[in-house]
Order: C-alpha cells, then sequence, then structure tokens
C-alpha cells in the first residue's frame, strides 16, 4: 500500500516545505529529494528543469508515493498543466500560491519574487490575470537568495544588502502581499520584513500547500495514513557536513533521521 507523501525541490529550501506539512499532518510519512547535485534549478533552460523533474518523479514513484508535490517554483513552471504523474496525485505551488495571494490582497498589487527561471516563464503573473484580470503584478528575480540560504547567511548584513538591491522597486510602490515563489527564501522571511516592513503579508509555498494537501484528504482523493509507525526520509543528491547541518537547523524542532544520499 502506498503509504508517503513525495516532495521534491532543486535543494535544501522545499524543507521549509515539509517541516509545515510534517507539523500539520503528524500521521503522514514523507519521502523528500533535495536536488543539491544540480542546484540551482533557477538559471537553467526548460527543457533540461523538466528532465531533471521527470528523474526525481520517477525515483519517488519507485519509493511508492500516494502523492507527489513539486516544492520547486522552478520546476512547477514546466509542469503546470499536470495534475497528476502516471496515475498519482501531483501538486505544484504556484495554483495555490497565486490564489493566496489574490485573497490576502486589498490593493490588487502583487509582487513576485522568484528565480530566474521562475520569472522568466511569467508563470505567476498569468496565473494570477486569471484569476483577477484587473490585478498588478511586479516580478522580480532575486537569484543570489538561494545560494545565501544554501550558505547558511541568514540575519547576515550581506544578505540584507542583497535584499534591498532587489526589493528596492517593490519597496518604493509600496507592495503589501508578497509572494515568496522559491523555497528558499521563506527561510529569510525577517531579512525580507526588514526591508518590506513588518506588515507586508508574505504567501510562503508550505501553507499553501497545506490547504491543497487537506483537500484531497477531505475529498476522498487521498486516504489518510493509519500506519502509527511515521517516517520522514530526507534524500539528496549530494552529501557533505554543511548540508546536513542545514537540513537539520531547517527542519528543527521537526526531528529527521540521517540523510540519505542517493543517485537519480
Amino acid at each position: 500500500m502506498n503509504e508517503s507523501i513525495g516532495i521534491f525541490d532543486s535543494g535544501l529550501g522545499g524543507l521549509t516545505v515539509l517541516k509545515v506539512l510534517a507539523e500539520k499532518f503528524p500521521q503522514e510519512s514523507f519521502c523528500y529529494l533535495g536536488d543539491i547535485a544540480r542546484l540551482p534549478y533557477g538559471n537553467k533552460s526548460p527543457e533540461t528543469i523538466r528532465r531533471y523533474g521527470l528523474q526525481i518523479l520517477n525515483f519517488l514513484k519507485a519509493q511508492k508515493v500516494k502523492a507527489l508535490i513539486i516544492a520547486c517554483n522552478s520546476a512547477s513552471t514546466v509542469f503546470l498543466e499536470e495534475n497528476e504523474f502516471e496515475g498519482i496525485p501531483l501538486l505544484n505551488v504556484i495554483g495555490p500560491g497565486s490564489v493566496a495571494a489574490v485573497k490576502v490582497s486589498t490593493d490588487k498589487k502583487i509582487a513576485v519574487l522568484g528565480t530566474s527561471a521562475t520569472i522568466r516563464s511569467h508563470a505567476y503573473e498569468q496565473t494570477l490575470k486569471k484569476l483577477s484580470p484587473d490585478v498588478e503584478v511586479i516580478e522580480q528575480a532575486c537569484p543570489l537568495f538561494v545560494p545565501l540560504v544554501e550558505e547558511g547567511f541568514v540575519h547576515d548584513p550581506i544578505t540584507q544588502m542583497v535584499a534591498e538591491r532587489y526589493l528596492a522597486q517593490i519597496k518604493k510602490d509600496g507592495i503589501k502581499t508578497v509572494i515568496l515563489g522559491c523555497t528558499h527564501y521563506p527561510v529569510l522571511r525577517e531579512d525580507l520584513k526588514k526591508v518590506l516592513g513588518e506588515d507586508v503579508k508574505l504567501v510562503e509555498s508550505g501553507e499553501v500547500l497545506f490547504d491543497q494537501l487537506n483537500a484531497l484528504f477531505d475529498s476522498g482523493a487521498l486516504k489518510r495514513s493509519t500506519n502509527k509507525a511515521r517516517q520522514v526520509r530526507v534524500c539528496i543528491t549530494d552529501l557533505t557536513d554543511h548540508f546536513e547541518r542545514l537540513a537539520h537547523q531547517l527542519m528543527d524542532p521537526e526531528p529527521i533521521g540521517q540523510l540519505e544520499k542517493v543517485v537519480l
């Protein structure tokens, strides 16, 4: 019987999603794959990102998962129209993130922060315009945020300087609804709020995916786990002491076992 929920991201940023879902679904097992060896996806072509994504989806399918979540925004852009993979429900972050942003925005002005690939695709802008044609969307690529998170530069003056540079126009325009269009970005939540102001509404992937996954459980499309021996596996395609430490920091206080190195 397929019991676990599969999640993948280009690196460790997707652990921000895993942490939220593991806390909110304490009986569910999870299998996470972070493709650290090929990080970042944000500067790669759609063809390359899709090829990587298919390899990872096949890996997770082999782990007997009952649902698949593309936590990576860059990968979500190339699987946007697909809601299943070989019969397994497939969720991505762009649709539900856009719905959540439209819902909380009071002035129909929304900023999207993302990797170069996510911003180039205009996937968020197109999705937001379908939901609310008169919404004003500002897109901002923030490619340095991912390596800053992966290297542990959180609450750091360098990160603050980079954030000031990237967010200058958004701050000037007074936009108060901001989609964090990359799973790494919630790690920098406090750094971003220092620039944009405490009253800014940050839309994060973990929360919107909880709503989407919960809807599948409530509708009966997915069966809730009854297995009391829960597992939270974290697999990565490259393993160093640094990544081991960072993974535990990102998941704290949610316990995870030793990271597993896999070859795709």
